[in-house]
Formats: C-alpha cells, sequence, structure tokens
C-alpha cells in the first residue's frame, strides 16, 4: 500500500459508519482497476457504454443494478468487498451501484475524463459531508 492509500484510509477510517466504509471500497476497486479511466473502460467492455457516457456526460446519469455491477466487477471482488465490511455480497453490489454513477459524475464535472478526474479522495470526502 502506498502512502496516499495509507492517508486515505486513515482519513477514512476516521469517518467511520457505512459511509466511511463504502468510500474505501471505492479506493479498493479504482486502484484495483486502474482509476477512473480502468473502472470506465471495464463497464464499457462489459457493455454499459451508454450507462458510462451518462455519468460521464452533464446529463441525467443512467442507473447501474446491483446484478449488472456483480457482472462487471466479478464475484470474487464483490465477495472480498462484502468480508472486509462484514457485509453480504447483494449489499455491497447495491451500495455500489447506488454511488458508483454519482462518484463517475463527480469526478467528471466538465463532461470529460481528464488529468483532474483522479482525485477520488476528495470527491469521496466532499460527497460524505
Amino acid at each position: 500500500m502506498g502512502l496516499f492509500d495509507s492517508l486515505a484510509s486513515s482519513m477514512l477510517g476516521k469517518l467511520g459508519g457505512e459511509k466511511g466504509a463504502i468510500a474505501q471500497v471505492a479506493i479498493d476497486l479504482f486502484n484495483q482497476n486502474g482509476g477512473l479511466p480502468g473502472v470506465l473502460e471495464k463497464f464499457k467492455a462489459a457493455g454499459f457504454s451508454n450507462e458510462v457516457a451518462s455519468w460521464v456526460g452533464k446529463g441525467a446519469n443512467l442507473q447501474i443494478s446491483p446484478e449488472q455491477i456483480a457482472q462487471v466487477l466479478g464475484s470474487g471482488t464483490i465477495q472480498a468487498a462484502a468480508a472486509k465490511l462484514g457485509l453480504n455480497p447483494q449489499d455491497i453490489s447495491a451500495k455500489i451501484a447506488e454511488y458508483l454513477p454519482q462518484v463517475v459524475d463527480r469526478m467528471t464535472p466538465d463532461g470529460v475524463v481528464n488529468r483532474d478526474s483522479n482525485n477520488l479522495l476528495a470527491t469521496l470526502m466532499g460527497m460524505i459531508k
């Protein structure tokens, strides 16, 4: 774990509660998949290009179901996140489905993925407040 990850984990751990735990899962997810570009590419490759375009774009965000989240991320990733938080996999998939469109939307306020779009920690902290 890098210095940034350690600091982020420490900050999120102080928040406590479900929001801090979900934020930590988001950071892990982004780290495991190459940041925002990697996560978006994974969803596009699975056939969710329209959803991704809506999250990045300036219009309304299309929703994604918990089942679709599990399909894209894989059961191993979902199981690991669930075990880490002491929740069941369906709950983790539902939380990711609820928050992922919002996180991507906030990370791309200009409607494009650019160098500034990778500030996940700042985005999450803004959402938690």
